[in-house]
């Protein structure tokens, strides 16, 4: 007798992360991929394409939906106020409330690093994940109010809600000289792991920083660890050396931020 698989809906399947889970949550559960532009061969045939100011339209990606796991939306710590709004308010709204009116069990929301990013500007560390929310941009504003939102409707509705603040997500971490960039380097293998954890734990709400094993890592991951199980493997430190990269240079407590943090992240 066959076990039935979970069905999951990526929003924003079409970006770095979603395009990485889509790959390799594959085999584990039943994805339904949504995005404006398929990246590959196969997106072609299985993309579902919804606008996410349309609420109709998002209603009908969410039939017999275990889990939801939201990425779509304004990427950039540059994005203007249209754009966050239209795409992370708007959008995030209509994506959480159809999850809510369709039954579905579990949000896994990607927030990001930039809710907290003036506590990084100023290098006020440790950052925790029940630290007052510190928004470095717009794009991190919207950031917060998804997160809000889906405390709202955890505690309204009783859906579960897994907020993700997301270091930077990179197949290489020596793609950028940023000290403060390679210090919440989350690898691809890392990523994988935590939103897995997202999707399975047993926890119904909480709010996570996602970053991997990074020895200047100034992020507290404990509660990520002990609630999700996560175990991140990888440090930008391991990664090192070889033909185009040199040694590590970790420095204690991490070098001063960039004063125009996040330009450039």
């Amino acid at each position: 007798m066959g076990t039935t698989r979970r069905r999951v809906l990526i929003t924003g399947a079409t970006g770095t992360i979603g395009q990485l889970l889509s790959e390799r949550l594959a085999d584990d559960y039943e994805l339904i991929l949504h995005g404006r532009t398929p990246r590959t061969p196969a997106q072609k045939e299985s993309l579902r394409r919804a606008d996410l100011q349309d609420e109709a339209a998002v209603a009908a990606l969410m039939t017999d939906v275990d889990t939801v796991v939201h990425l779509a939306g304004s990427a950039s710590p540059d994005s203007s106020w249209e754009d966050v709004l239209s795409a992370n308010i708007v959008g995030c709204r209509n994506v959480m409330q159809a999850a809510v009116s369709a039954g579905v069990r579990r949000i896994v929301y990607a927030s990001s690093n930039h809710a907290m990013g003036m506590y990084d500007r100023h290098g006020e560390w440790p950052v925790s994940s029940g630290d007052l929310p510190r928004a470095d941009s717009l794009y991190g504003v919207s950031k917060v109010f998804g997160e809000v939102l889906g405390r709202f409707l955890h505690d309204e509705h009783g859906i579960d809600v897994i907020n993700l603040r997301i270091g930077w997500t990179s197949g290489d971490p020596f793609l950028s000289d940023l000290e403060l960039l390679r210090a919440m380097w989350l690898s691809e293998d890392d990523t994988e792991q935590v939103f897995r954890r997202a999707i399975e734990a047993r926890v119904l709400f909480g709010t996570y920083y996602a970053v991997s094993d990074n020895p200047d890592r100034r992020w507290d991951i404990t509660d990520t660890m002990l609630d999700l199980g996560y175990r991140p493997r990888d440090s930008w430190t391991e990664r090192a050396g070889g033909e185009h990269h040199t040694e590590p240079d970790v420095i204690e407590g991490g070098a001063p931020s960039p004063k125009d943090w996040p330009k450039g992240s």
